[in-house]
């Protein structure tokens, strides 16, 4: 079987490659070892996929090389992507400023990217495996479970190593490193924290809490809600957080973002001097969680009226409220991150086609590159413009 190009991945990348390289007149197969196309697809954003964000730029997404994704980023924009699903009368909602969603289901992104394939003339296998791919002079040849198969341009599109049970493996890696490219180091990332001892019993006891806050690591700060669970820390704020922290960095969470607790609580005892530590708590947190603060932080003083709190104590106060100190066990890891950080240096591949420069038969698209968007739909942005970039090239 011989096709001008043949995609490896039949996610969201490989699907939007695989579309345009198929409208521009190319024999195009996709390849996946998966049962089912857009696996990722499905199972985000709660079922509902974040599929793009009408915010995005580059100053949203990590990597050694943060000037690599500009291009891509400029050429397919947000705007692009909802047209392409309005033609398809997909209908979305922004929950968030920018974060477009399904107003139903994600598999309706699936089925536009699926249609689109069939009507641009792309075939897709899914169970097979691919047990080699070698360089033959200008083109490519892959060993794959349906036999020999030669290509013209092989694109891979394999993704991370997030969420295993969806498939994920470190193939795409395999094959940089075949190639003689770098791979730079992985790990997890938009992932919950893991609590130990004292605090995993403190968190678990506040299941299901969710209160704004504001997270920091170093100068890396994100304003988004922070979700207690059974294990440690989870919500918006933490999986993005997760991306720039390393094991054994000191998290600092402000409970109380845009509020000084200890000018408040002094405001509070001038003008309210009777009233107590934790009616002032009550009226700031859910009831358990100004319970549990108590429990947490409480000296014998605490009982008093705020008339009789000293300057001491409300800067205590303060400071554990505006700046929670926290040092996580770990994280959920592969199990449930939603990214990998890391991946496929960029140095050597093409910031225009995504070509592995000096052999443009070998592409490499989306999250397998060191190139990881916050959350948000950032990461399918970056599938969707590195998709259509590579895919209009080839």
């Amino acid at each position: 079987m011989v096709y001008d190009v043949v995609v490896i991945g039949a996610g969201a990348a490989g699907l939007m490659c695989a579309v345009q390289a198929g409208y521009a007149g190319k024999r195009v197969l996709v390849l996946d070892h998966a049962n089912k196309a857009g696996k990722k697809i499905l199972m985000s954003g709660g079922g509902r996929c974040n599929f793009t964000n009408l915010d995005t730029s580059a100053q949203h997404f990590y990597s050694a090389n943060p000037h690599f994704c500009i291009s891509a980023l400029k050429r397919y924009r947000p705007e692009h992507f909802v047209e392409l699903i309005d033609r398809h009368g997909v209908e979305y909602v922004e929950k968030a400023p920018g974060q477009l969603f399904c107003a139903h289901s994600s598999k309706a992104i699936v089925t536009t990217l699926l249609t689109e394939c069939e009507w641009a003339g792309v075939e897709i296998k899914l169970n097979t495996a691919i047990s080699r791919v070698e360089r033959r002079g200008d083109a490519m040849q892959l060993m794959t479970a349906l036999g020999k198969i030669d290509a013209g341009v092989v694109v891979v599109a394999t993704g991370g190593l997030s969420i295993p049970t969806l498939g994920a493996t470190g193939f795409g890696y395999e094959l940089a490193r075949q190639f003689g490219l770098e791979v730079l180091p992985t790990r997890p990332g938009l992932v919950p924290f893991t609590l130990s001892d004292a605090w995993k019993a403190r968190a678990a006891e506040l299941a299901g809490v969710s209160v704004p806050v504001a997270a920091s690591v170093g100068d890396t700060r994100f304003a988004e809600p922070l979700l207690f669970t059974h294990r440690g820390l989870s919500g918006p704020g933490m999986l993005q957080i997760s991306s720039v922290w390393q094991p054994g960095d000191e998290l600092i969470i402000d409970l109380l973002p845009g509020e000084d607790a200890e000018r408040a609580l002094r405001e509070a005892r001038q003008q309210h001097p009777k009233r107590q530590l934790s009616t002032w708590l009550g009226e700031r947190f859910p009831k358990r969680m100004a319970q549990s603060l108590l429990g947490w932080h409480a000296l014998p003083e605490d009982e008093r009226v705020l008339a009789e709190q000293t300057n001491d104590n409300l800067a205590r106060w303060g400071e554990q409220l505006n700046r929670w100190r926290l040092k996580p066990s770990g994280t959920e890891g592969w199990r449930t991150a939603e990214v990998t950080m890391g991946g496929v240096a960029t140095d050597d591949i093409s910031s225009k086609t995504f070509e592995v420069k000096g052999m443009a038969q070998l592409r490499f698209i989306g999250e397998v590159l060191d190139v990881t968007g916050q959350l948000g739909g950032y990461n399918f942005q970056w599938a969707w413009a590195s998709g259509v970039a590579c895919g209009q090239s080839c």
